[in-house]
């Protein structure tokens, strides 16, 4: 009683302090989880500590030029702003919080500048430069802006613009026209309409001076001319207007046979198709007729000339009588012998008397407009020349004579009548050749539903998971080295409390209450004092583990 009563339970005062003695007197192996518990917790707190700092990335530009992206990477150095790149340098990434602040303190300095250089070019005019780099250099100016103002159209991703603008000269007779082409480059599945083209043609048109629009030319990027050619050539065969018309005017004749038939089959018991044959070809035929002349009454007079004469003069009497030497003589003068009726007697003598005649003449010309019918007739493009119309029809559902559900066929009147009402809606015309053909078969059940994702399948809730990833996985990290590790080591390095210290004194007290034994030898010592003597020897050298193994006895475990 009185050597387990000596039995030491604190260890011996020392010089090191009390943590230290409890950390010297845990064996290897509880040292080396002891360590390794509080690298692993102080890890997971650093690893938390460079997540929590590290800020989100957002683009601040993208698609630059080297030249630009060179400019904006060197001024954000100046500004000591952290940057990173995109995966192929396509971005470049700035911290969310400052990038409205980094793009207008960009702005104000002119950057981006873009790879497309306009009118700043003639900002810096050297000392010395001719007239032939002044015109240049307006030139690329303008090709320039007019670059940078087809770019912002979008649907197109890049263009080039080359103006040709001829040397205006006051001496030349015939002045040269300028003329642009285009080339531009759209975005994938992008195209340009032809109400677009005519404003990127009207664009440049209207910016250089006397450029018509005939002469601009518009490419794409596989060499296509897209602007319309002058003599029209561009309007044989389709293109993309004339698909998308054929498209849009099926689509309305499909949707007008659908919403006729569905109320009567039901939504899901139907499919229609209707194909349309449309003419995009221009036709136009010039007609002349020329009718019979017809009365004067009748007639619409061009122009009319009139030409009216009239002469008087005297004309001297022939001589009369038997020609001699006595006719050629003059007469004297005879009294008036006219008779009161009846025409005037010949003179008796030749050049006696002189007569008075009166000449007219008229002459008139008229010219009557040719009877003409001239009638130009133009045919209209994008008229239908054939449609034709495929509809089928599911079974219906019914009940046959034990109550059980069935599907069976439309009657011959149900799909005549059903027929008719397609050809009514689609405007039926036989002299076109149009046709419709109506089905009915059993449509076949799709196998694979489409079933709702639960929950955790979806993917706000697979993003949501992921970013919350590793935060909660750091902290669980954390949790478990803390209770797996550094715990029990600390606890191990705790001293005894003084109910551990009574419950291990009352254990080795208790030892003496045992049932007594048969007297040991003299000399040989019992195996119950060998196990006593161990007991306190490994007292005396770890009271910690001791006094552990007695609470958890205590505890029950």
């Amino acid at each position: 009683m009185s050597a387990i009563a000596e039995l030491p339970v604190t260890a011996t005062p020392s010089a090191r302090p009390v943590w230290l003695q409890r950390l010297s007197a845990l064996d290897s192996g509880q040292r080396l989880r002891l360590g390794g518990g509080v690298a692993l917790l102080v890890a997971a707190v650093l690893v938390a500590l460079m997540l929590n700092r590290q800020p989100d990335y957002k683009v601040l530009f993208s698609n630059l030029s080297d030249k630009d992206g060179g400019a904006i990477v060197a001024q954000l150095s100046q500004m000591n702003v952290p940057y990173k790149y995109t995966e192929g340098g396509g971005a470049i990434l700035v911290p969310t919080e400052r990038v409205h602040d980094v793009r207008l303190r960009l702005a104000s300095q002119g950057l981006p500048k873009g790879s497309v250089s306009g009118f700043e070019l003639t900002d810096s005019n050297r000392f010395g430069t001719t007239q032939f780099q002044e015109r240049l250099n307006f030139q690329r100016g303008l090709e320039g802006e007019l670059t940078r103002s087809i770019q912002s159209l979008s649907s197109v991703q890049t263009a080039r613009v080359h103006l040709a603008l001829p040397n205006q000269n006051g001496f030349f007779r015939e002045q040269q026209k300028p003329s642009a082409s285009i080339l531009v480059s759209l975005h994938p599945g992008r195209m340009l309409d032809k109400a677009q083209l005519a404003g990127i043609v009207h664009l440049v048109a209207s910016s250089v001076p006397e450029l018509a629009p005939s002469a601009v030319s518009v490419l794409d990027d596989t060499g296509k001319l897209l602007s319309k050619s002058p003599d029209g050539a561009d309007d044989k065969g389709f293109d993309a207007q004339q698909l998308l018309y054929v498209q849009q005017m099926e689509q309305m004749y499909t949707k007008r046979v659908m919403d006729i038939l569905e109320p009567v089959v039901g939504r899901s018991n139907i499919k229609a198709q209707v194909t349309a044959e449309v003419d995009f070809s221009r036709t136009e035929s010039t007609q002349e007729q020329h009718r019979p002349n017809q009365n004067a009454d009748a007639s619409a007079i061009r122009s009319q000339q009139v030409l009216e004469s009239t002469s008087n003069q005297a004309e001297p009497t022939p001589p009369t009588g038997i020609p001699g030497a006595a006719t050629n003589q003059p007469q004297p003068p005879q009294p008036a012998t006219a008779p009161i009726n009846g025409p005037n007697p010949a003179p008796t003598a030749a050049g006696s008397s002189k007569l008075a005649t009166a000449n007219s003449k008229r002459e008139s010309i008229t010219n009557y407009e040719v009877d003409k019918t001239v009638r130009v007739t133009r045919g209209n493009s994008g008229t239908i020349k054939r449609l034709t119309a495929a509809v089928v029809v599911n079974y219906q559902n019914a009940v046959d004579e034990k109550g059980n559900p069935v599907t069976k066929g439309m009657t011959p009147e149900q799909l005549a009548q059903m027929t008719a009402l397609v050809r009514e809606t689609i405007g039926f015309n036989p002299e076109r050749g149009d046709s419709v053909n109506l089905m009915n078969t059993p449509f076949q059940a799709d196998a694979s539903k489409t079933e709702a994702l639960p929950f955790w399948k979806q993917p706000e809730t697979l993003e949501l998971a992921r970013s919350f990833a590793w935060p909660v996985g750091i902290a669980l990290f954390a949790a478990l080295v803390l209770l797996g590790l550094v715990r029990p080591a600390i606890k191990a390095l705790a001293p005894p409390t003084p109910e551990e210290t009574a419950q291990l004194n009352a254990l080795e007290a208790d030892v003496l209450d045992r049932p007594a034994l048969a007297p040991p030898k003299p000399g040989d010592p019992a195996p119950e004092q060998l196990r006593l003597e161990e007991a306190r020897a490994l007292a005396r050298q770890n009271p910690i583990a001791v006094a552990n193994i007695v609470k958890t006895w205590v505890n029950g475990e």
